[in-house]
């Protein structure tokens, strides 16, 4: 950075300052206009965007379905955050923060809100007895990780990926700093996996489904084009690993889900069956 920054004694906000969302940020919460939110047929309500924090919530729906958890059904609802859809009175009633994804469990007495997609795993977890074990040092590592991956994807995605692909300008000192953790973050999970095949416990869990469309995303190349710039190659346990879960039928069906960018066949705006897979993405209902 070039010019040197003097903090004023008080902030004030600059609607235009913040890059790409400058349009969506600001500093107070809150609904900005009324919206109901949809409800469909089943018993679980999903509100949410294709980012990776939205596709943890859709590859676990995806893997309890495929398990036989006939109670997993759910209707997934685009919430296009670009626009400011999560500012809606309806969904700001289920999520405070404003932040997808959202989830609404019909199938009890009263309704359960849930939100923060690390809770939503643990929520799905727990109410189906999967992808979490029981055994009190296995279930421990896998929460271990899973509050890892909280804790740490805001420097990749908010530290990161905003200085590096979406701020208004390119700025040396803040894109180093966060490539530099970024980096140190992917070596953690390299060594972490140099003798694994999975996270934690020995098996697929609710904390490989946190990691996976964050860090997997970026060593698939997914994530902020940055990939020859952080030589994710070089993290070759991580790559396998993220390979072996791309690999899963539910992994590309969960990626499908609330996707808006990428090949329109690849998107599945909104999904309530699981014929939609087949009928209703973007290639064939002509939706953008």
């Amino acid at each position: 950075m070039t010019d040197t920054y003097t903090p004023p004694k008080v902030w004030t906000w600059d609607k235009e300052n913040g890059g790409t969302f400058a349009s969506t940020n600001r500093p107070i919460a809150g609904p900005t206009h009324d919206k109901e939110l949809p409800v469909g047929k089943h018993p679980i309500q999903l509100y949410s965007q294709g980012t990776p924090n939205g596709v943890k919530v859709t590859l676990m729906l995806e893997e309890l379905l495929a398990a036989g958890y006939k109670g997993a059904e759910y209707d997934a609802w685009l919430i296009r955050i670009g626009k400011g859809d999560q500012f809606g009175s309806g969904f700001v009633d289920v999520n405070p923060n404003s932040k997808i994804p959202a989830l609404v469990d019909t199938s009890e007495d009263p309704i359960v809100k849930v939100f923060e997609s690390g809770s939503i795993l643990f929520y799905l977890a727990e109410k189906f007895d999967a992808f979490l074990p029981k055994d009190l040092h296995k279930r421990t590592e896998t929460m271990n990780w899973l509050f890892w991956q909280m804790g740490s994807a805001p420097y990749l995605g908010g530290g990161f990926g905003h200085f590096y692909a979406y701020a208004p300008e390119k700025w040396e000192y803040p894109i180093n700093r966060f490539a530099m953790e970024v980096k140190r973050q992917l070596d953690v999970l390299d060594r972490h996996l140099a003798d694994r095949e999975w996270m934690a416990a020995n098996e697929y869990t609710i904390a490989d489904m946190a990691i996976w469309p964050w860090y997997g995303g970026l060593v698939m190349g997914w994530q902020y084009n940055a990939a020859e710039f952080l030589d994710v190659k070089s993290y070759t346990n991580v790559v396998r690993w993220a390979e072996k879960i791309y690999d899963r039928p539910t992994a590309k069906r969960g990626r499908m889900v609330n996707r808006t960018a990428g090949e329109p066949s690849t998107q599945l705006h909104e999904r309530h069956d699981a014929s939609d897979f087949e009928t209703k993405t973007a290639d064939k209902i002509g939706d953008s």
